[in-house]
């Protein structure tokens, strides 16, 4: 499964101080992955993806967010950098999901 959309990038609140970024997949998106991942998850109910944001491609883990209702893709700040994004930024990004 293979996803496109544009989303804000955005500091997890309770790392603030850390400037752990974020995107928010989309909720109907969340939850095709739910139902087609069915029991298969690794820690914190994660699932491994393949991601591109502009140039840049990187293996890491969606995570399930109740507050928000979807997963959410961490954004490590080599991406940010390299495609000079911030928090409060509209990025285009891609999301394949891996082991399915």
């Amino acid at each position: 499964m293979v996803v496109v959309f544009d989303g804000e990038l955005w500091i997890w609140a309770a790392r603030r101080a850390d400037s752990w970024t974020f995107v928010s997949l989309p909720v109907e998106v969340s939850e095709e992955i739910r139902d087609l991942a069915g029991g298969l998850r690794r820690g914190f109910g994660s699932l491994r993806v393949r991601v591109t944001i502009g140039g840049s491609t990187w293996t890491t883990s969606i995570f399930p967010d109740r507050t928000r209702g979807s997963y959410v893709l961490p954004v490590k700040r080599a991406v940010r950098n390299a495609e000079a994004l911030a928090a409060g930024d509209i990025a285009t990004v891609t999301v394949e999901l891996l082991d399915f």
